[in-house]
């Protein structure tokens, strides 16, 4: 098993092993003066000792500036962070230190008595570079997720595109464009009212589909309204054999989930499964105990057919909720019965910034 030690900002280690040697000779010059390189022996066994108190003082300090990272996450919190872990890291730094002085007395091959003052430069020294480095490493982490959020917006950007490429298909999708047609030609024919209802129901489809995929997120509210005009397209084909029961609270509609989230789940349901009157197919919205959104449908087989856009749909529905830092989109199927969980999401300000 490999060993990970923490890390700050990922060039923890690397900028301290290029400053580790000189810093420790500049403060064996300090503690020692010129005796620090009078001889080979005392040069290479205080080398090694200072490095080696040098290097345990900065594993602590790095354990600490880790977990304090870890408890104060938010941009407004960064000075408070910061002005703990130079408050530790001073007061380490002064323990390890004394530990050190006090070997180097207590070692008689250095023939070293311990000095106040040189105890107090060597103090204020490594104090300025606690403090230099506080500010370093905390740059670095900064630019380190600048550049993950950067690589992930441009992701984000990716898959959105992607959806919209699909989206449009949809619009345009002749199957789907006939089947809608001549169910309104047929309405029209039995009952122009119902027609013209269907007529609305679907400029309303197409004017969300058109406009509202540039959005990120919309409220579940904004969704389950675009939902119900695309079922009525829907059921106007399939009638009885297409039945849905939607059982969302009314606080709940005011969360967030991705355009387009609920209508790619339920073309996918209605593509993969056989709809008649005499079996229908079944499926019902609701809220979980678990900040989701639930769907759960039964499942009737049907013979195969090409869904390759419908599950290019869901995948980039998955890939959303991972870039939008989301739990995961869970698809569990249980004898007959499939279940879809989707999250319902809080903070939109949170979760674009």
């Amino acid at each position: 098993m490999k060993l990970r030690l923490p890390q700050y900002s990922g060039r923890d280690y690397l900028v301290f092993s290029i400053i580790a040697l000189p810093f420790t000779i500049i403060l064996n010059t300090v503690i020692f003066g010129s005796r620090a390189f009078s001889g080979l022996s005392i040069f290479l066994l205080s080398t090694l000792m200072t490095g080696l108190v040098l290097s345990l003082d900065f594993l602590v300090c790095g354990n600490i500036a880790v977990f304090l990272k870890k408890r104060f996450p938010a941009e407004d919190q960064s000075w408070r962070k910061m002005g703990l872990m130079i408050f530790f890291f001073l007061i380490l730094t002064g323990l390890f230190l004394m530990l050190l002085f006090r070997c180097y007395e207590a070692i008689a091959f250095f023939d070293f008595p311990f000095n106040e003052t040189t105890f107090a430069w060597a103090y204020f020294g490594l104090g300025i570079i606690n403090i230099f480095l506080t500010f370093l490493f905390e740059g670095l982490s900064r630019f380190e997720s600048w550049k993950v959020n950067m690589r992930e917006t441009e992701a984000l950007k990716k898959v959105y595109r992607q959806s919209r490429l699909l989206s449009l298909k949809n619009q345009v999708n002749p199957h789907f464009l006939f089947n809608s047609l001549n169910s309104l030609s047929s309405l029209i024919q039995e009952d122009s009212e119902k027609g013209e209802q269907f007529l609305d129901e679907m400029s309303k489809v197409y004017r969300y589909m058109l406009h509202n995929d540039e959005e990120q997120l919309v409220t579940l509210e904004t969704e389950l309204r675009f939902l119900e005009s695309y079922l009525y397209i829907l059921q106007a084909r399939h009638t009885d054999g297409l039945q849905v029961d939607i059982r969302v609270a009314d606080k709940e509609k005011e969360k967030w989930i991705p355009p387009l989230a609920l209508q790619t789940i339920v073309e996918n349901i209605v593509s993969q499964n056989a709809i008649c009157k005499d079996t229908p197919l079944n499926i019902l919205f609701e809220t979980g105990d678990d900040n989701t959104l639930v769907i759960r449908h039964n499942i009737l087989p049907k013979m195969a057919n090409d869904t390759t856009e419908q599950v290019e749909g869901m995948d980039n529905l998955v890939k959303k909720y991972a870039l939008l830092n989301q739990s995961r989109v869970d698809i569990r199927t249980t004898g007959d019965r499939a279940t879809i969980k989707i999250p319902l999401i809080t903070d939109k300000a949170g979760v674009l910034a």
